[in-house]
């Protein structure tokens, strides 16, 4: 049972009924409904945890089993991490755990005492077999429970799709089968992050994002397979928070989708064109969306908010703060509908079908290699943008800020090729810049909503002109700076992008 490639799908308590009633499970075998308890432990401070060590009781029937799962042996997720599994008689036992080091941390921590309980699942399970094609079959699971710890509870309501023969895929082409007529959304917490999270009472928290997971070894299409793949969860971490009002979440989902969108175009050379034309229209489209979110966001908070304290009493200003808040809601409220739709929850479920089912072919090259050239292609690119840069009008500057984004963002993906050093010394500069052009990009997108909102009215379009000028005094010290930067850029030898590969641990 490949457990690993598991699909874990929300399914909303009201739609069970439906849910049962789905033409799918018609042809499939019935296993029977279970009740299942699962009771996690750890120490008080959660060293198990900080170690990425889970221990775990399950109780099936009469039957009680020890489970222990570690998780970071392997952070490239180039295996299945390791587990270890024994009947649980009461008192636990990891004689059997060959890590030394699993092992010793768990004989080293007191986990037998009742107070090791830090929360505990419940929940009841039923289970179908569906056998698609021939050596093709797959676990179709309801789960419905809770998630208790102390006196705090959190519901389980899921469908969970698990391939024991064939490939993952045929899982996936379940999934879109199910979504396409049931309110399923793609689950990106497992049932031990929501269980910690229970525990420690802590809230959803603004993703950035990872580290890569890219690795000397692997062919360009395994690396975009990660890259993306990391893009995806910080995405999906960030639209946990959607329904917040802090904004950050908002711009994480952007960052990611950013970061996503450079993912394709750095890794296009070998990736199937059809991959890139089913998924760069929908993600351009997604972005635009939380884009408008994002600018208002700024808006509200960073342009107007610190000329509101400065100008109390100017009602003017006052109007157009009101204006400005009315457009920002309205414009979350757009971001919300659309992460809520369920077509954006099937556009989840079939990007990351198509990652699963990326070819591995002939094509494939060394990573060192090709991340080279592609860093190169996108540094000669940049230097050009520079040069265009010098005049500092509008349109080649926002140009020469994408393009030093687009080569940060290739450096991120990979940075684990290449000295640290190297790596910090051009990301450090990359940032600078982009932070400078930045500013002068939202005071910009700022400026012409405001205009928007002043319309035909003489004293608003004063109060437009007094908040711009407010800004660009405080950022004539950045506008100044701007040349030097753009200069580094265009003498090579002070570009800190020359990035080498690791030659040594």
């Amino acid at each position: 049972m490949s457990e690993d490639k598991l699909i874990r799908l929300l399914l909303p308590a009201s739609a069970h009924g439906a849910f049962l009633r789905h033409p799918l499970l018609a042809g499939a075998r019935k296993l029977g409904t279970r009740k299942l308890v699962d009771v996690y432990f750890d120490t008080p401070d959660l060293a198990l945890r900080r170690h990425a060590i889970a221990l775990r009781t399950r109780k099936e029937g009469r039957r009680w089993v020890q489970t222990v799962k570690h998780t970071a042996c392997d952070p490239d997720k180039r295996r299945t991490p390791p587990k270890w599994e024994r009947p649980y008689t009461g008192r636990f036992d990891f004689s059997d755990i060959d890590d030394l080091r699993v092992r010793r941390l768990l004989e080293w921590h007191s986990v037998d005492s009742p107070s090791a309980r830090i929360f505990e699942i419940a929940l009841s399970r039923t289970a179908w077999r569906l056998t698609p094609a021939r050596k093709t079959s797959l676990l179709i699971m309801l789960d419905r429970g809770l998630v208790r710890s102390g006196r705090m509870l959190d519901e389980i309501s899921e469908v969970v799709l698990i391939p024991e023969r064939g490939q993952t895929a045929a899982g996936y082409e379940l999934a879109l089968t199910l979504a396409a007529s049931l309110p399923l959304r793609p689950g990106i917490l497992s049932r031990l992050e929501r269980g910690y999270h229970l525990r420690q009472g802590t809230q959803i928290e603004p993703a950035k994002a990872a580290a890569s997971p890219v690795h000397a070894g692997q062919s360009p299409r395994q690396a975009f397979q990660g890259v993306a793949a990391a893009c995806l969860r910080q995405f999906q971490l960030n639209e946990l928070g959607a329904g917040l009002d802090d904004p950050e979440f908002i711009h994480q989902m952007r960052v990611a989708l950013r970061r996503l969108r450079s993912a394709l175009r750095v890794f296009m050379p070998v990736l199937p064109a059809q991959l890139v034309a089913a998924a760069a229209p929908q993600i351009r489209t997604l972005a635009a969306t939380l884009g408008r979110a994002r600018d208002r966001d700024v808006l509200t908070q960073e342009i107007l908010a610190p000329v509101r304290s400065a100008f109390p009493k100017d009602a003017r200003i006052k109007t157009l703060c009101d204006a400005a808040e009315i457009d920002r809601r309205a414009a979350r409220d757009e971001a919300r509908t659309v992460l809520a739709n369920a077509e954006h929850a099937r556009f989840l479920l079939s990007f990351a079908a198509m990652l699963d089912a990326l070819p591995r072919g002939a094509d494939d090259q060394p990573i060192e290699a090709f991340a080279a050239r592609r860093i190169a292609r996108l540094r000669v690119k940049l230097h050009a943008l520079a040069q265009e840069a010098q005049n500092l009008e509008t349109e080649p500057l926002h140009a020469l800020r994408i393009g030093a984004k687009r080569l940060r963002y290739a450096i991120d993906f990979f940075a684990p090729l290449y000295r640290s050093k190297d790596v910090e010394a051009a990301h450090a500069r990359l940032v600078r810049l982009q932070d400078t052009l930045g500013t002068l990009t939202d005071l910009a997108n700022a400026a012409t909503l405001l205009e928007r909102y002043a319309g035909n009215d003489s004293a608003l379009s004063e109060a437009v002109a007094r908040i711009d000028g407010w800004h660009r005094t405080r950022h004539d010290a950045p506008r100044a700076e701007l040349p030097g930067r753009i200069g580094d850029l265009l003498e090579a030898k002070r570009l800190a992008l020359r990035v080498r590969r690791r030659l040594g641990p």
